[in-house]
Parts: C-alpha cells; structure tokens; sequence
C-alpha cells in the first residue's frame, strides 16, 4: 500500500544554510522531490522549464490567481512567483513527498489551505552566528547585510507558527533530524487511514 505523499514546509532565514540541508536530503531521499515555482520573469542561461521554474505569461499566471490555482505567491520587482496546486498535488498523489522551500510569508498562506502539511523551520544556533555566516559570504555589502537581519528577526518570530524546528549548527546533523521528521510523520494515523481500515476488517 502507497500512501499519499507529506507536504513539507521549509523556511527560514537567509544564511541557515537551509537549501544546503536541503539539497543533500533530496540526495539521500529518493521518495521526495523539490517542488517548481510559477513565475512570470523570463528564464536565465541555463534555466529549464519545468526544471527550474514553470515560465508562463503575466495573463495565464493571473488567470491562475483568479481560478485559486496557487497554494501561495507573491510579486516581487515587478515579476510574480508562486506554487501551482495541481504540480504539487500530481506529486503527493504519486506518493512522492513535496518540499517546499519558501519564505514565511509563503508559508502562512499555505498554512490556511493546506492543513495536513508539515511545517519546519531552519534557525541558526544564534543571531551572531547567524550574522557571522552572512558575512561569511562575502557577497553583500554592509547595507545589505544589515536588511537580512532585519528580516531574520522577523521571521525568527514566527517559530512558533511551525511543527518542528531545525537548529542548523552542523549540516550533516541537521540533514538527520530533518529525516527523523519525514520518518515520524510518514507513520502518523491520520496518514495510514487505509491501513487502518484494512487491518481492522
């Protein structure tokens, strides 16, 4: 017996270290896959359609906006970006567990309408070393700097809005726990409801 796929919600602040845990989960968890955004900005060198991102026009993306086609999106300069339902339902009725990786804003929207997904934050073991990791990059100016920790506390303030939560002090530990998460929640009643009902014939 196949269960449907979990619905996985990942966020937290830029500089976690949350798409690196991410990606070496999916290295090592064939049953879960990434899900594709939508968005409406023109694709970069490289990027593939339906690998990278969904590319559509501005109309068809709101003519989804107006058939409720979204599990959540958001504009930003001047481009839109969002997660169709129906990609990320085709997944979850494979069977295949759909990652989510997107920020909290995104993640409250889908908090409303999807009420049996998962949801875990990524947090650093302090703002310091959060801080410490950002400039680490070596990427950002001061200013710039500055503005993601801003939003960190922020974000940060919404930890208690998730089911698990994630400290990122060493990848290799953090990629476990995030297993450990996926295992508990795979056998959970409410998703062996089928299982239940045969066993109790």
């Amino acid at each position: 017996m196949k269960n449907r796929g979990i619905l996985i919600v990942l966020s937290g602040p830029a500089g976690t270290g949350k798409g690196t845990i991410c990606k070496e989960f999916l290295k090592k968890n064939p049953d879960t896959v990434l899900s594709v955004s939508a968005t409406t900005r023109s694709p970069r060198p490289g990027e593939q359609h339906g690998m990278d991102y969904y590319f559509t026009t501005r109309d068809d993306f709101e003519k989804m906006i107006a058939q409720n086609g979204f599990l959540e999106y958001a504009e930003f300069c001047e481009n839109y970006y969002g997660t169709p339902i129906k990609a990320v339902n085709d997944k979850l009725d494979e069977g295949m567990n759909v990652i989510l990786e997107i920020e909290v804003q995104g993640a409250m929207q889908i908090k409303e309408k999807k009420h049996d997904a998962v949801f875990v934050f990524i947090a650093p073991p302090s703002k310091k070393i959060l801080r410490e990791r950002i400039e680490g990059r070596g990427t950002e100016t001061p200013a710039v700097i500055e503005k993601r920790m801003l939003a960190a506390e922020t974000e940060l303030k919404q930890i208690s809005n998730y089911d698990y939560i994630i400290v990122n002090d060493d990848v290799e530990s953090a990629v476990k726990r995030f297993e450990a998460i996926k295992e508990a929640e795979s056998y959970k009643t409410t998703r062996n409801e089928e299982f239940i009902r045969e066993v109790c014939r």
